[in-house]
């Protein structure tokens, strides 16, 4: 190109990279390249989307001397940042997307706005309770949606948590069919013979203080509340627990949420088809109630 800036209106529906292929007279790969080096600017707000449809109306521009953005951006909520993935700590207490419509400061939001995007313009892969603390993942484009939503279907995206639960708890790999109902209104593993979803948890015990054991769980598959559900089965609620803890006798250690942390993410990055993995300890909360448990 021979100017460094170049801008157009759009005047029909199209995807981005399909768009400047036509305005600039590029192959498809060197125009996605343009938008995953920052330098091609939606309505003033960087694209990070190659796939992106635009509008009639919207205004394209190519910034030729844009700087590329920054390749990591670690901050209190952003542990890095390309153009194609982000990933945070999630605090507890925080939604990963609304569920309710008018719900506002979810972890999506929070995301786009610290990053410089559009809120709710993230791609969702993965979810954590509100309680949960920890690692995720949100996607900035439609190929890495698509390729980490293929490796959470296939079971092959690393996920660790850490969590304390009552009692002592034994090493055990837990495999059971988990079911929305499993007949007193709560989610649970399924009776033989019905049908559900396929639920693996391997949990590995690392320390054990007077009536509570701080465990690692990884999850082989990710099911809404796996984790919690798999170890009230095995006997051992996770501290905090106030769902799925109807059926324990024994005495409960009090907490404000359910002490579980999301402490290792590691997925094949989209782009370079290289291996990523992510390490966060626990927050504050969790590893004060853990040192409570030494007296």
């Amino acid at each position: 190109m021979k100017s460094s800036a170049k801008s157009w209106e759009v005047d029909a529906a199209a995807r981005i990279d399909g768009f400047l292929r036509q305005k600039l007279d590029l192959s498809w790969g060197k125009a996605r390249t343009l938008v995953e080096r920052g330098k091609v600017f939606v309505d003033g707000e960087r694209a990070a989307d190659t796939a992106a449809e635009l509008r009639p109306g919207q205004r394209v521009e190519v910034r030729e001397s844009a700087p590329r953005p920054r390749a990591t951006a670690p901050s209190d909520l952003v542990v890095y940042v390309d153009a194609h993935v982000v990933v945070v700590r999630k605090p507890a207490g925080v939604s990963t997307v609304p569920y309710e419509e008018r719900e506002r400061g979810t972890l999506d939001e929070l995301a786009a706005r610290a990053i410089g995007q559009r809120p709710k313009s993230l791609g969702v892969v993965h979810r954590l309770d509100k309680e949960t603390s920890g690692l995720l993942v949100f996607t900035r484009t439609w190929l890495a949606k698509k390729s980490l939503a293929s490796q959470f279907r296939a079971h092959t995206v690393e996920r660790r948590y850490l969590a304390i639960a009552h009692g002592v708890v034994p090493k055990r790999t837990i495999t059971s069919t988990l079911i929305g109902d499993r007949g007193d209104g709560l989610r649970g593993s399924a009776r033989h013979g019905e049908a559900g979803q396929r639920a693996v948890t391997h949990v590995t015990p690392l320390e054990t203080r007077g009536k509570a054991t701080l465990v690692e769980c990884r999850l082989e598959t990710g099911r809404t509340h796996q984790i919690r559900i798999h170890l009230a089965e095995m006997g051992h609620p996770l501290v905090g627990e106030r769902v799925y803890i109807r059926d324990y006798a024994g005495p409960r250690i009090e907490a404000p949420r359910v002490m579980l942390h999301a402490a290792v993410l590691g997925f094949v990055h989209p782009k370079t088809e290289r291996p990523v993995r992510w390490e966060e300890p626990p927050p504050a909360d969790f590893r004060e109630l853990w040192d409570r448990q030494r007296g």
